[in-house]
């Protein structure tokens, strides 16, 4: 059980530096899951309870449209993962999450998180850090979207997250970064054509 946190506690140590005592409670309070690939935790209409950090896999939250998938967020290992406005405000929400690898999770609900902002105050800390590295990341999303073309999002994405590739079906890849399937095709033939010359 303990070896299902090592990644947990380094991650808040950086963000708060946390005693046996409290690392204890946390323990109490977070269970370890095993979740299969392609399993929905949340979907839209519903509300969720739950709150996830990904020891190992992936996760992707989605929006429907139209009958098509639209891909807001790829969160990998070592992040928390949530349908946060959901979670947050305990309400019914408009976007889907789901496994794109079998995943072994920490999880908590609501009613958990709650009592952890109680016993662990730090959590207070390490929750608005978090909070403040996910709002620097929308940005960085929405900038990317407003001025970057196509091929500079790839290029950007390709980058940061070039294991990704092998991991994730392009076509949800693509819809992540606003483009078609088969413009992403044609982007990843011109750059590995420049790439060999």
């Amino acid at each position: 059980m303990t070896s299902d946190f090592i990644h947990f506690f380094q991650l808040l140590d950086t963000l708060s530096e946390l005693n046996e005592a409290e690392k204890k409670i946390m323990k109490t309070l977070f269970s370890f899951r095993y979740v299969p690939k392609k399993t929905i935790l949340t979907q839209a209409g519903e509300t969720a309870h739950e709150l996830y950090f990904i020891n190992k896999g992936l996760l992707r939250l989605y929006y429907r449209k139209d009958g098509e998938e639209i891909t807001a967020y790829i969160f990998r290992e070592h992040l928390f993962a949530s349908s946060y406005d959901s979670f947050l405000k305990q309400e019914p929400g408009i976007q889907y999450l789901e496994t794109l690898e079998d995943c072994q999770l920490l999880v908590i609900n609501y009613r958990q998180m709650q009592e952890l902002y109680q016993t662990v105050p730090k959590m207070h800390i390490i929750t608005r850090k978090i909070a403040e590295q996910r709002f620097i990341n929308a940005q960085q999303i929405l900038s990317s979207f407003l001025l970057d073309s196509p091929e500079e999002r790839y290029a950007k994405f390709e980058q940061s997250n070039k294991d990704l590739l092998h991991r994730i079906p392009h076509h949800i890849i693509a819809s992540y970064l606003g483009i078609t399937p088969v413009s992403m095709s044609r982007i990843r033939k011109r750059r590995i054509e420049q790439q060999r010359k």
